[in-house]
């Protein structure tokens, strides 16, 4: 994922520090996220739904809200509202790049302002909550005895996950005026509710009373045991992931054309256990898949090995090009499978110098329907001339360049 530093000027006229996520393939749309409360752009739900998203092909912007992070600006004088300004400026800071925002996605707290922001926005087609709270002064609730002085003396210091933050009374009294209701009855983009129903900070009453207040279209999908943090990656990979598939429905995803010579596009893998050998595989923006290796060699077995895909791949083209050839011939070819396996150990992968390296797949195929002897034989011939086939058999080249991380 291609990640770009942006700054822009947020309710206030402070500047905002931002990154922008970018698809290594081709942008089919823009996301803006809002973090939860005191969280920052950088927390690690954000990250991971963020790098998802850009991975299928939709540009997400994330960004500190005023005063927190490496935005400017004092926290305790912000409120709710400034954080929905800040999201309409982040709006606007995009479309001056060209890429208006289709899709808002918003986490907890941020859940609510984007909800409230989402119909000021005109480029919205699409709105996520993750763990959001139907009420923000929801929030307060977690202030404990702090609550008594920001009323009391006009600002207080509130300690929430480890970190302490000084709220004003400001934040309090505008929080407690917000209903968000009528915003949410009023929603015209599509709405997708996902919470967990073991949520111990926002619990699963607040997705059922956002969910009964809006209008169609609107969706609801459970995180089963996630936290509200988001914090397991499984977890927040799934979200993306359910994000990503909703959306598609509501906003214009279109792909621009392949380069030439590319007809598949990119096929982006990433690591995502680096104490392991777990990928993350996306194909042309859209189609999803996890390699791994075996548990015997140090793997955890959540997904095919690359052989296994490398075989999957001979095997698929294999059986592709049977179909169009007895489809174009009008042969009654009923149904057609094929077993492949490859003979050569995993440990062997790295030989010392000098010895001789021999890869075999062997491919067992079944075909049914009532085919003569000859049409059968035709057929066993048709395999070899399989694209992949080919390939393998007459090797090809492999370019390879390295590009600079993103800090």
């Amino acid at each position: 994922m291609k990640t770009e530093r942006m700054t822009f000027a947020g309710h206030d006229g402070s500047d905002l520090s931002a990154r922008l996520d970018l698809p290594d393939g081709p942008h089919v749309a823009t996301a803006l996220f809002a973090h939860c409360f005191t969280c920052g752009k950088d927390i690690a739900a954000a990250r991971r739904i963020s790098a998802r998203l850009a991975g299928l092909g939709i540009a997400v912007l994330r960004f500190d809200f005023t005063g927190l992070g490496h935005s400017e600006g004092e926290f305790e004088n912000t409120s709710f509202t400034s954080n929905v300004g800040d999201l309409a400026a982040a709006a606007r800071a995009l479309e001056r790049r060209g890429m208006p925002p289709a899709l808002l996605v918003g986490h907890s707290l941020g859940g609510a302002a984007v909800l409230l922001a989402a119909g000021g926005i005109a480029s919205v087609k699409a709105v996520a909550t993750i763990g959001a709270p139907f009420d923000p002064e929801h929030v307060t609730r977690h202030f404990g005895g702090a609550l008594d002085a920001i009323v009391r003396d006009g600002v207080g210091e509130v300690t929430l996950g480890g970190q302490s933050f000084r709220v004003g009374r400001g934040f309090v009294e505008d929080i407690s005026g917000v209903g968000l209701a009528k915003a949410i009855g009023a929603l015209k983009p599509a709405l997708l509710v996902l919470h967990g129903p073991r949520d111990e900070i926002v619990g699963i009453d607040n997705a059922t009373r956002i969910f009964m207040a809006a209008r169609h279209p609107k969706s609801f999908v459970t995180l089963d045991d996630a936290d509200h943090l988001i914090s397991r990656p499984q977890d927040a990979d799934y979200a993306a992931d359910v994000i990503a598939a909703w959306a598609t429905r509501y906003l214009d995803m279109r792909r621009p054309a392949p380069p030439v010579g590319a007809p598949e596009g990119v096929t982006r893998v990433t690591e995502i256990d680096p104490e392991g050998f777990a990928q993350d595989i996306v194909a042309g923006g859209k189609h999803h898949l996890i390699a791994d290796e075996p548990a015997t060699y140090g793997g955890t077995d959540r997904g095919l090995s690359p052989y296994q895909l490398l075989a999957a791949g001979l095997g698929a083209c294999t059986t592709m090009t049977l179909r169009m050839y007895a489809r174009r011939k009008g042969w009654p070819l009923d149904g057609v499978s094929v077993d492949v396996t490859h003979d050569r150990m995993h440990a062997q992968d790295a030989p010392s110098p000098g010895t001789e390296r021999i890869d075999r797949f062997r491919r067992e195929i079944t075909l049914t329907g009532t085919l003569d002897d000859a049409q059968r034989a035709r057929l066993l011939e048709i395999a070899d001339r399989c694209p992949v086939h080919r390939t393998l058999e007459a090797g090809a080249k492999v370019e390879t360049v390295l590009l600079d991380g993103a800090a």
